[in-house]
């Protein structure tokens, strides 16, 4: 009999190691070396992807200006946020991972997703569902497709004898923590055990040029759960997230080699599946008959795409010693400063204060660009006086009270009269981009500081 090999682990970033190590030279981080049976099996029972396609795949020197540059066709599905993320469309050959919290609803959107694919021959591989449960969702979507296929099985051996039998043009694993090789004498979710099984399914999308979507979990901390090279390994790497009190969902790009990773899709979870939002400006902005103080629109970008959201403030008299800051959909630290330039720049009293603030639709911010339409917000609560309806705020704020510059500003401009607002104040300091949109029927406010845009207002 041959010797068991074994190997060492890290257990935070997938470190291999041939002894056992106190401190992971990877990640510096103590005790996380756990051992696990590596038998590799014998080499010949790998499997051969030679004969899997027509197109003989070659393996030779070549040189960089003998490489044509044509783009490779793309499959384009019926979903225009997953084309938008994806780079207009799936890449033949990519391997995608996709993460995010569980019951977010990520085997619904790809379920949906290939579906709605009628004319590509699609395999749904579920190592954590029946085929009853996937059929009664697939009932749900209220979708009929007579080229996808299903198997429930957790055996990578197993699923590459269907693979070569069905040869499909798509293939879906959900998800990849649920797989085990039998190259690898672990438990399945084990560090070996998923980069073992995503390298078996990398090597099979790259000789047979099929793309493949690998459904993962993540971690407490939210982070993907497996090794990081799990992450390398992989083409594009997707995230969905969103908060489970809200209907919308996100699906962010975290790395893709054949497209933008600034680009992002919307979605609205609905009882019949997933809902692509075309146009989320119009669902993040509420439309009220009353006009109340403490509420302003912010023009601000996500990735490439231009989204208007409201940002509502609420400034009440302390009734403790310290006061609080509380804040939803935005960075608590950057709110703290923001009160700074208001209290030193402006002589409001903040620090005697109670401030909440919430962005609107569960949305998170980071754009520094919604920091105007922030402090317009804080001053019209503060004041008690309701900010127009039809004026809008793009620009960053500095330390010293001025207002700074910010990208893409004629997309702002031509996003925010599309939607009806008479009126955006943006920064003076945009001069050049704001010369391109001057055919828009919006009037376009420049102001450098804080305190013209109170007196503006107040």
């Amino acid at each position: 009999m041959s010797k068991i090999k074994t190997a060492f682990f890290c257990s935070n970033c997938g470190y291999e190691s041939a002894k056992w190590l106190g401190k992971c030279p990877s990640c510096n981080q103590w005790n996380t070396f756990i051992e696990e049976v590596l038998d590799k099996g014998n080499k010949n029972e790998q499997h051969n992807w030679k004969n899997y396609t027509e197109t003989k795949r070659q393996g030779k020197t070549i040189a960089l200006s003998q490489v044509s540059s044509i783009e490779e066709e793309r499959i384009v599905t019926a979903d225009s946020e997953l084309n938008r993320v994806l780079g207009s469309g799936i890449v033949p050959g990519s391997i995608v991972l996709v993460a995010g919290e569980p019951g977010i609803g990520k085997s619904t959107l790809f379920l949906q997703s290939a579906l709605q694919l009628q004319d590509v021959v699609t395999l749904y591989i579920s190592g954590e569902e029946s085929e009853q449960q996937i059929k009664m969702r697939a009932d749900r979507l209220g979708i009929v497709n007579e080229n996808f296929y299903l198997l429930t099985e957790t055996s990578t051996q197993v699923i590459f004898q269907e693979i070569k039998k069905l040869k499909p043009q798509l293939v879906v694993v959900d998800s990849v923590q649920t797989l085990q090789s039998n190259f690898i004498e672990s438990s399945p979710g084990s560090i070996s055990q998923i980069r073992e099984c995503a390298a078996e399914f990398q090597r099979f999308a790259k000789e047979t040029n099929t793309p493949v979507f690998l459904i993962g979990h993540i971690t407490k901390d939210g982070n993907i759960a497996g090794p990081k090279i799990l992450e390398h390994m992989v083409d594009t790497v997707l995230q969905f997230e969103g908060d489970r009190n809200y209907t919308y969902r996100i699906l962010r790009t975290l790395k893709n080699r054949f497209g933008s990773t600034a680009e992002l899709g919307i979605y609205e979870m609905l009882s019949s599946g997933m809902r692509p939002v075309s146009n989320p400006s119009e669902i993040l902005i509420t439309h009220k008959e009353d006009q109340l103080s403490g509420g302003a629109i912010a023009a601000t970008m996500e990735g490439l795409r231009p989204l208007l959201i409201e940002v509502q403030a609420l400034v009440t008299p302390s009734v403790y010693g310290t006061p609080q800051r509380t804040v939803s959909g935005f960075d608590l630290r950057r709110l703290q400063l923001l009160l700074a330039v208001l209290e030193k720049r402006g002589g409001f009293q903040f620090g005697l204060k109670d401030v909440f603030l919430n962005i609107a639709g569960g949305l998170k911010v980071e754009d520094p660009s919604s920091d105007l339409a922030i402090i317009c917000a804080l001053l019209s609560s503060y004041e008690d006086v309701p900010i127009p309806q039809h004026i809008c705020f793009a620009g960053e704020v500095g330390l010293n009270g001025e207002i700074r510059a910010v990208n893409r500003i004629e997309q702002r401009i031509a996003e925010a009269e599309k939607l009806g607002f008479e009126k955006i104040v943006v920064s003076r300091y945009n001069q050049k981009n704001r010369d391109a949109v001057k055919h828009l029927n919006i009037e376009v406010l420049a102001l450098g500081r804080v305190d013209e845009v109170y007196q503006l207002l107040f």
